[in-house]
């Protein structure tokens, strides 16, 4: 797989956030619509004796766990506005 075009879902949460966003409230979003095919994503999940940081839905790894630039503008554009 070639990641050199995509953002860790991390790097999407905060390219998503403002200043007075939580980037782990939009990592979270993120995984929940990874989770519920909302939003397509190459996904590592961490094992429970693994986890670092916080927890997001379904052990996603959110340093590894990788978007398309495009995937992420087209599910932005169908969110519902805040």
């Amino acid at each position: 797989m070639n990641v050199t075009n995509q953002l860790s879902l991390h790097d999407a949460a905060k390219s998503l956030s403002s200043a007075a966003d939580d980037i782990h409230a939009i990592e979270v979003e993120l995984a929940h619509a990874i989770e519920h095919g909302d939003l397509h994503a190459n996904v590592k999940r961490w094992a429970t004796e693994q986890w670092e940081g916080n927890q997001l839905p379904g052990n996603i790894n959110r340093l590894e766990t990788f978007i398309d630039p495009a995937e992420l503008a087209a599910w932005q554009a169908r969110r519902p506005p805040a």
